[in-house]
């Protein structure tokens, strides 16, 4: 594969002690006790080189083809970056609207952090990323490549959460219909299918009501 292509993956992520903390893999998950209803478990849409995925599975895809599987270890700098220690905090107690408890997830200013310690009015959140530090092991599968450009479009609009959309191409202009995505999204998507469909002049977002 190279830089620019569209592929649909399958992989499985392990910490170094083997606790799974992402798939995509329906069965496994069920089968290990970890099965989300709230999540969809299928082949997710990968644009190599446009760092839909992290570094070190993003330059081993590269490496891949179609239907070949490959197990692989991602250090902490091709992965979610090394812990910060700056990014540990004290805030007083009293910001907390209910009572806070070690382990819970919280979200201080927009930044998402996990509560380390209680102690008094003191409590010490940690905003690293969970996987921050951490060597990864991932076992990856390409499953299949995209060619056509309606499936790289749909592609595109189903790595940013919307899988429902209707689209066309006709003299240069994309036509996109039933596309739930805030306009900040719709910029994204519009420069990247403006770089990687070729011809193509105008995205349009059509809104029917």
């Amino acid at each position: 594969m190279k830089k620019g292509d569209f592929v649909k993956i399958d992989y499985v992520g392990r910490l170094e002690t083997g606790e799974i903390f992402d798939l995509t893999d329906e069965a496994l998950a069920k089968k290990e006790n970890i099965y989300n209803s709230n999540i969809s478990y299928k082949p997710i849409p990968v644009i190599i080189g446009e760092n839909f995925v992290i570094k070190g599975l993003d330059k081993e895809l590269e490496k891949m083809k179609v239907g070949e599987k490959k197990k692989i270890t991602v250090n902490p700098e091709d992965g979610f970056g090394k812990r910060n220690p700056n990014l540990v905090k004290i805030v007083n107690k009293k910001v907390f609207k209910e009572a806070p408890k070690v382990g819970m997830v919280v979200n201080i200013k927009g930044t998402m952090g996990r509560i380390q310690s209680i102690d008094g009015g003191r409590v010490r959140i940690d905003f690293n990323n969970p996987l921050s530090g951490k060597a990864l092991q991932y076992e990856i599968e390409i499953k299949e490549e995209l060619k056509d450009p309606i499936e790289k479009i749909k592609a595109i609009f189903e790595f940013f959460g919307n899988s429902q959309i209707d689209v066309s191409i006709k003299e240069g202009i994309v036509e996109v219909k039933k596309a739930q995505n805030s306009p900040d999204t719709k910029k994204k998507i519009s420069n990247l299918i403006k770089k990687y469909i070729e011809s193509t002049k105008t995205v349009k977002f059509v809104e029917e009501y």
